[in-house]
């Protein structure tokens, strides 16, 4: 029987990040990936970051000026590093673990993202994370000027508020974006967006292992979404874990005891307790 084990080491870190303000984006998201792969060697990517921020900080001409750091960051993570965007095989959950996209230089919207704004912070620009539907920006608020909005899927491209509006009504046939969709999403959201690609990745994959500690994740971030509680309940109890499934099972009863799905739950849970013994 295989049962469910919560307090892995990146579990403890992950936790102990999260709770920290602000939190460390890129600590965290190295915590996510250290489920994934226990010996990742957290020191050495925090250390290849810093050594981008002062690449990019290096080749920007004094004086320091936004749009020469914003330039110098396409040059050297685009066409020095070559990120980019895994169009490829976009659903790799290797695309969303901070550890692979540095490694692969390949990533997804919001992974590449977090990558630009942890260089431009270290290279002494603030870029902030901009959750578009189906898509991600990093997003520069000049105090006197324009927003620039940087692709780092499409290799730093940069984008005004129109050029992004336009992208979004060819990729939505032709849907008007909403202006507060450009708004700056903080590291939880983004860590909680993180997880929730990985969540579909292995729910389409059937693969309840690596579903349940996303899950948990979430929780960790998001402890009110009552969706992420059912499925790791589900997900334990396809595990093996009867007590951990009737303890998530009943508490998301407890806290949403008119769901659409209440009778569907009720029904696993008392198949549980006749099944499974609730000690394990």
């Amino acid at each position: 029987m295989m049962r469910p084990s919560l307090e892995s080491q990146a579990r403890v870190r992950f936790a102990a990040l999260i709770a920290r303000d602000p939190i460390p984006l890129d600590a965290a998201a190295l915590a996510i990936a250290a489920e994934e792969y226990p010996e990742l060697d957290e020191r050495a990517y925090l250390a290849r970051l810093d050594a981008l921020g002062d690449r990019v900080r290096r080749a920007c001409p004094a004086p320091f000026r936004a749009a020469s750091a914003l330039r110098a960051l396409r040059e050297v993570l685009a066409a020095e590093e070559g990120l980019t965007g895994n169009a490829d095989d976009y659903y790799d959950p290797r695309n969303s673990f901070l550890n692979e996209v540095l490694d692969r230089r390949l990533g997804i919207p919001i992974s590449l993202s977090v990558v630009y704004m942890e260089v431009a912070r270290r290279a002494g620009l603030a870029l902030q994370g901009v959750g578009l539907p189906g898509h991600f920006l990093a997003r520069y608020a000049s105090p006197s000027g324009p927003e620039v909005f940087v692709d780092a899927f499409r290799g730093g491209e940069m984008l005004s508020v129109d050029e992004c509006a336009a992208r979004f009504r060819d990729r939505s046939g032709e849907r008007e974006l909403d202006r507060r969709w450009l708004a700056p999403v903080g590291a939880s959201q983004i860590l909680a967006r993180m997880l929730l690609n990985l969540r579909r990745i292995y729910a389409d994959r059937k693969d309840d292992v690596r579903g349940y500690w996303v899950l948990d994740r979430i929780l960790l971030v998001s402890p009110a979404d009552l969706g992420a509680l059912r499925d790791r309940g589900l997900a334990a109890a396809r595990l093996g874990g009867a007590a951990a499934a009737a303890r998530d099972l009943e508490a998301y009863l407890s806290r949403a005891p008119g769901a659409a799905d209440a009778d569907d739950v009720r029904e696993r849970l008392a198949a549980l307790r006749r099944d499974r013994p609730m000690a394990n």
